[in-house]
């Protein structure tokens, strides 16, 4: 069977399949009865004319999202529902040089952390070393915020991608298109303290030619941040807008990178959160102009 022959099998079998276990993780009082909520938002004015990023409106957007995912009003209520005081958080970000966690999300979490009441010297930003970082190692809470891209192993690189940092052995979890990467979420140093997921779409890459590979040809200003406590239902959302810029941009047969199955995985073999559509309650906030999911 040919690699062309295994994408559309993947496409037509499973892709619904990866767009319910009912986990920690994803547990969302404010969805729907046996859905898990994430939070779709955009604004037009994200980025400028020179894709700078706008810091006010992604701070105010980031807030509206987390409001939205909890059902409150106020931003820093939202924050006290997922830290308290007395946690130790560990904000682990992505430092990829091409296209790394932008700075004015990284600056809006942590306000917000500390804003809930959280020490600064309890709040840690970090990505290579958060397996030996002391605050890491001590962290009661972690938050998780990188951007979203194609990945030439695991098809896509999202929330469930971010963690490899936590694991001993990096090369150990890329066989079978990084099936296990949900198994990261299991981690002693992580276990049950993901306490919000934001997936960066403000410049999505949608493509890519190998490892480390970055094209601006492939990117484009999606002004969006997708927002959730599940790690698994987000990735799910930010692989439905890749394939479905790929299927606009790249052709049918091109719609889907290469097996992005470690979604689905999370969700059947490791139980750490819903890849299933039905059970993802998809909530839209802002910006509709070629929103494509």
């Amino acid at each position: 069977m040919t690699s062309s022959m295994t994408r559309r099998d993947f496409i037509r079998g499973t892709a619904v399949a990866v767009l319910g276990a009912s986990a920690a993780l994803g547990q969302d009082p404010a969805a729907p009865a046996g859905k898990t909520r994430v939070v779709l938002v955009r604004h037009p004015e994200a980025l400028d004319a020179n894709s700078a990023f706008n810091e006010p409106v992604i701070r105010q957007m980031l807030d509206d999202a987390v409001s939205k995912l909890l059902d409150l009003s106020d931003p820093v209520e939202a924050f006290k529902r997922l830290v308290k005081p007395d946690d130790i958080v560990g904000i682990k970000t992505n430092v990829w040089s091409f296209l790394p966690t932008p700075a004015p999300v990284e600056q809006a979490l942590k306000r917000r952390v500390l804003d809930a009441g959280v020490a600064e010297q309890n709040i840690g930003l970090d990505d290579h070393t958060v397996r030996t970082n002391p605050l890491f190692v001590k962290a009661t809470a972690l938050i998780n915020a990188r951007p979203v891209r194609t990945h030439y192993l695991a098809g896509m690189s999202g929330c469930l991608k971010n963690y490899i940092m936590f694991a001993e052995s990096q090369p150990a979890h890329h066989p079978d298109s990084c099936a296990s990467l949900g198994s990261l979420f299991l981690l002693p140093q992580v276990k049950g303290k993901t306490r919000l997921n934001v997936l960066c779409a403000l410049t999505p890459q949608f493509h890519g030619r190998g490892p480390h590979n970055f094209s601006r040809r492939y990117v484009w200003n999606y002004k969006g941040l997708i927002v959730g406590q599940d790690p698994v239902a987000v990735d799910a959302v930010g692989l439905r807008l890749i394939m479905a810029k790929r299927r606009i941009e790249l052709g049918p047969d091109q719609e889907t990178p290469p097996v992005p199955k470690h979604i689905q995985i999370a969700d059947t073999k490791y139980g750490i959160g819903t890849a299933d559509p039905a059970k993802i309650e998809l909530v839209k906030l802002g910006w509709l102009d070629d929103i494509l999911i």
